[in-house]
């Protein structure tokens, strides 16, 4: 074994010396003999590290094992190496299999272990589910599917629980319920404009080993595009499963798009934290209005993480943030005030040069209009553009322009677009449509704009194709290179309609 006096002959004499050891089971001895030449490059280097491997399992270093076999190029070796991961692996522990999926998912034998292993389980936790059904959409993504020309949309959303399936446990004005409105609206408007597009919906009832079921349907895994559902723990499953079998998935409502960043074929239909803290600071460099910045926030998780991420994009930009703290109804007045924002007083002397208030929510804005209203003077106040649909801002009577809206794909309700819809609605479903409505109406025309026949059914090809698309609701769409909505102007209201301020 002493290369320098036997040359390349050393090497087979090190690899038959393994064969002895691991035949009498010394696997110490065998990974002593072959770790110098399984990094070498001579005839046999496939077949040392495929005997490195079968020694590393036997001394239970199973890590080392698939590091061994990742080295592997023949493919009748990587074969091998497959079938004796399996038998290595398939009495593993979930976690273990779990904790190293990444690393080594591209061995055959791993994936088929590890699916052995979690459905021996009787009870899996949400980080071994997710990995449950990664291994399912990677089967599913081997299907052989032929691709008609009729964009079939799958919706999964939750209508019941699990405890009371046989009744429909949210109301005609929960969220969902309008969210779902508005896409069938859109299928039904599209079809009649003789389109292809077919619409099946699954009730996802709050049960993961229900949707675990419902991710073996030949509807989903035949699917062009999955929409929902909606809560953290579904949608991190229906990703991975997604991810797999390379099928658009889309979270029509959050924001909270970190845990997709990475991802290929999850999409968020709404701008990400990062997107809007992006067009935020971009518009207030452009404006040029000062330097200090004050940051209000609610105790939602994706305004505290916006109220973070702006801080610390506001200060690279060279702002001053005064301020940055929770508010609720009950102390966002005391806030203003704190910052020089004082009833029949002039703000040319607050501590501020503008305001950010982070919140949804009617009773936060209804206190801050409130005080607004009676100052003397403009501080430029930036809200959600959800405060527009609040019922008791009447934005035009303002004295000054004190409040500008962060657009988080912002309806533009002066098209005739917008006014036909609100129309057709109505003349469905006998009310006015909602946001949500109007959101899973557009999400449905911007599917169908990117996915059709002539276009072809590759979402993150046509969208990349496309910096920007005008919405048929909305102000409009960039998801180029992009899998959130990156187009967020701040809006300022003038003359009762709505203009970007750059």
């Amino acid at each position: 074994m002493d290369e320098s006096k036997y040359g390349n002959l050393s090497n087979y004499a090190a690899f038959h010396l393994a064969e002895a050891a691991l035949g009498a089971n010394q696997a110490g001895q065998a990974i002593t003999a072959l770790q110098a030449i399984s990094s070498t490059s001579w005839a046999k280097s496939d077949e040392s590290n495929y005997l490195l491997a079968l020694a590393y399992f036997q001394n239970n270093q199973k890590p080392e094992a698939l590091r061994a076999i990742r080295k592997i190029q023949k493919e009748e070796i990587k074969a091998l190496s497959g079938n004796v991961t399996y038998e290595y692996l398939r009495t593993e522990t979930p976690s273990f299999m779990v904790a190293n999926l990444r690393e080594f998912a591209d061995n055959p034998g791993y994936g088929a272990a590890m699916k052995v292993v979690l459905e021996s389980q009787t009870i899996l936790s949400a980080t071994e589910r997710a990995a449950y059904y990664e291994l399912q959409g990677a089967g599913g993504a081997n299907l052989n599917r032929i691709k008609n020309e009729t964009l079939d949309l799958v919706v999964i959303l939750p209508f019941t629980n699990s405890a009371n399936s046989s009744v429909l446990s949210i109301s005609e004005s929960d969220f969902m319920f309008e969210l779902y409105q508005g896409i069938e609206l859109a299928k039904s408007e599209l079809q009649n404009q003789g389109i292809k597009v077919s619409l099946t919906t699954f009730d996802s009832k709050r049960d993961l080993n229900h949707l675990r079921n419902l991710l073996q349907d030949p509807a989903i895994t035949k699917a062009d595009v999955i929409i929902g559902p909606i809560y953290q723990e579904e949608t991190d499953l229906v990703s991975a499963f997604a991810e797999n079998a390379k099928i658009p998935f889309i979270h029509p409502l959050s924001n909270l798009g970190e845990r997709f960043e990475e991802k290929k074929f999850s999409y968020l239909f709404r701008p990400s934290v990062i997107s809007l803290s992006q067009g935020i600071v971009m518009d207030l460099k452009k404006k040029n209005w000062g330097k200090r910045v004050a940051i209000g926030y609610s105790g939602s998780t994706r305004d505290e993480k916006l109220a973070i991420l702006l801080a610390e994009d506001l200060k690279k930009e060279g702002f001053l943030i005064i301020k940055s703290t929770t508010i609720d109804p009950k102390d966002v007045a005391g806030f203003l005030q704190n910052l020089g924002i004082r009833t029949g007083r002039s703000t040319s002397n607050s501590m501020v040069d503008q305001i950010i208030l982070l919140s949804d929510d009617p009773a936060v804005a209804m206190p801050t209009f409130a005080l607004l209203e009676s100052v003397s003077a403009s501080v430029p106040t930036l809200v959600m553009d959800s405060w527009l649909t609040f019922n008791f801002a009447n934005f035009e009577m303002l004295e000054f322009p004190n409040f500008h809206f962060i657009a988080n794909n912002t309806l533009n309700f002066e098209t005739d677009a917008a006014v036909s819809f609100k129309e057709k609605f109505y003349s469905v479903y006998k009310s006015n449509p909602s946001l949500n409505n109007s959101l899973g109406y557009e999400l449905v025309y911007l599917l169908s704009a990117n996915m059709s026949s002539s276009k072809g059914f590759d979402l993150r090809r046509n969208l990349n194709q496309s910096a920007f698309q005008k919405g048929k609701l909305t102000w409009g769409f960039n998801f180029q290179n992009s899998n959130n909505n990156q187009y967020v102007p701040v809006f300022s209201l003038e003359s009762g309609e709505l203009k970007p301020l750059n």
